[in-house]
């Protein structure tokens, strides 16, 4: 893959789950068919290790077997993109090079999380790691869980590194969205990929590049005719569209109590249609059979296309 394909990234770009069998043990064969599956759909990348794929939770042996397991399969099919984020330099550096000998063609970084960081200490950890960094970076602003943004006036800044190829934005905040959008306007390299899913189309219509949507590892060609027809401007196949994406949301986040809710429903939903096990890396567990049922019948309700 070269690097001019990545810039800038277009499209739907899955946040891959990771398939588990055990706490410390990939699913094998569900990770294959879920590679397959998703790809099937016609979606543009494939990022893993980030937040919908436990990241933080994974062991450094296993996040090493699940990139290289995914770049083989994948096989240059679409990009696939590796996330880094790490409270240690160290390690994100280590993750980086791992995911380019295995054939990644980027990496994904957040900011470091646990100390509270200021913007030009951001700034001075960017430029620390993009000194030998192997593979294109973009960056990912996902403040509800890192205490930290990419302020605009830091996003201007790295922009102007020659490896930083654009930003994953996970803040829900349109406000935020629009001076991103604004600060790339001279940039056709530079791409913008929203994360909450029910703000695609709209984001995507007033300029974002694409979209990192969860639910596409489960409905992948939904999102990827939903990105396409707010491309082209059909508001009509919009709408009719982002109806089944706002449904398929209620029937697979909003069942359980906790925020985990959201990745247990996508690997309740992932198992019951017999693509991978839905065992979660702790300290999450895996629903119960109660909220299990309740995913089956929420999702038997909507009459969706079947998984192949």
């Amino acid at each position: 893959m070269t690097a001019s394909r990545l810039r800038p990234l277009r499209g739907i770009v899955p946040p891959m789950i990771t398939p588990l069998s055990d706490l410390d043990q990939l699913d094998v064969d569900g990770l294959e068919r879920l590679i397959e599956h998703i790809l099937s759909g016609g979606v543009h990348g494939l990022f893993i290790l980030g937040t919908t794929g436990e990241a933080p939770s994974l062991s450094y042996r296993l996040r090493r077997e699940l990139i290289e397991r995914t770049c083989r399969q994948v096989d240059g099919r679409v990009p696939v993109l590796v996330g880094i984020t790490d409270t240690s330099l160290a390690e994100s550096r280590n993750m980086a090079q791992a995911s380019a000998d295995y054939g990644a063609d980027a990496v994904v970084l957040a900011p470091p999380y646990y100390f509270t960081i200021g913007q030009p200490e951001l700034i001075e950890h960017l430029d620390r790691l993009l000194d030998g960094l192997p593979l294109p970076l973009m960056l990912y602003n996902m403040p509800g869980l890192t205490k930290a943004t990419f302020e605009p006036s830091t996003v201007e800044q790295l922009m102007q590194r020659p490896g930083v190829i654009g930003i994953k934005d996970s803040s829900g905040d349109m406000d935020y969205l629009h001076q991103l959008v604004a600060l790339a306007e001279e940039r056709d390299d530079w791409g913008i990929l929203v994360g909450p899913e029910i703000l695609l189309p709209e984001s995507v219509m007033m300029g974002a590049t694409g979209g990192v949507n969860g639910g596409a590892n489960l409905q992948p060609r939904l999102y990827v005719d939903l990105y396409e027809a707010a491309v082209a401007g059909d508001l009509q196949r919009v709408r009719q569209l982002h109806r089944r994406v706002l449904e398929l949301g209620k029937a697979i986040y909003q069942v359980g109590r906790y925020g985990s809710s959201i990745i247990k429903g996508l690997k309740c939903a992932l198992s019951l249609a017999g693509i991978c096990d839905d065992v979660m890396a702790s300290p999450f567990n895996a629903f119960a059979e109660p909220e299990r049922q309740e995913v089956q019948r929420r999702l038997a309700a909507l009459n969706l296309e079947p998984v192949k």
